[in-house]
């Protein structure tokens, strides 16, 4: 089995947006999936995909970020609008931003080790894990998952749904697209070294060095 996948060189922005959403689709239509979960902290990227996927049978299931977190806007507005449509907004928790709550790190390095993919693939599977918590989707159900990195959609995948107690049931099995760059900066430098002038940083080698 052959498959294409779009890598953009950039991460975010409307450009790839407008790609991602039209892919997702085009993938969805190929495997005869109807559901497609979809990322959206302030509703222009669910906005822009309702009005380019209308009369095409899909639903959406938007994922904004939790209330109470920090830059939540997503219109009250829009939820009507999408529901009209027959759409679902879910304000759930998210999933790899509960360290507070629970006291332990495993949050944080599961979303540490899924951004080495890149921050969309990271979102893609904490929103994928929200939906079917709410059960808005099965578990074994495929679906289609689209997210970003900041605003806009660049990430998009196929999998297989699972709720967040059944981990190990979920599974990517396609990257639709995804952006090439993955790091979110520069590394830290080990303990008692200063990092180098941000001037400097793509001359400095792959691994910190103290200096002879």
């Amino acid at each position: 089995m052959e498959e294409k996948i779009v890598y953009y060189e950039q991460p975010g922005g409307a450009e790839n947006t407008e790609t991602t959403l039209k892919l997702a689709l085009e993938r969805a239509k190929a495997r005869g999936i109807k559901k497609i979960v979809l990322a959206s902290t302030r509703g222009d990227t669910a906005h822009k995909a309702a009005a380019l996927w209308t009369k095409s049978g899909i639903k959406i299931i938007v994922i904004p970020h939790q209330f109470g977190f920090a830059g939540m806007t997503f219109p009250p507005e829009l939820i009507k609008e999408l529901e009209n449509q027959g759409h679902i907004v879910h304000f759930g928790t998210m999933l790899f931003h509960t360290d507070r709550f629970y006291g332990v790190d495993t949050p944080t390095i599961m979303a540490n080790l899924l951004r080495t993919f890149c921050q969309g693939m990271k979102v893609c599977v904490e929103i994928l894990l929200m939906a079917a918590d709410a059960g808005l989707v099965d578990i074994g159900e495929q679906v289609v998952v689209v997210s970003g990195s900041g605003r806009g959609a660049d990430t998009a995948v196929v999998a297989i749904a699972s709720t967040s107690t059944h981990l190990a049931d979920l599974h990517i099995t396609e990257i639709i697209c995804k952006p090439l760059q993955t790091k979110q900066g520069p590394p830290s430098p080990p303990p008692g070294q200063m990092p180098p002038p941000p001037g400097q940083l793509k001359q400095m080698p792959p691994m910190w060095k103290k200096p002879d």
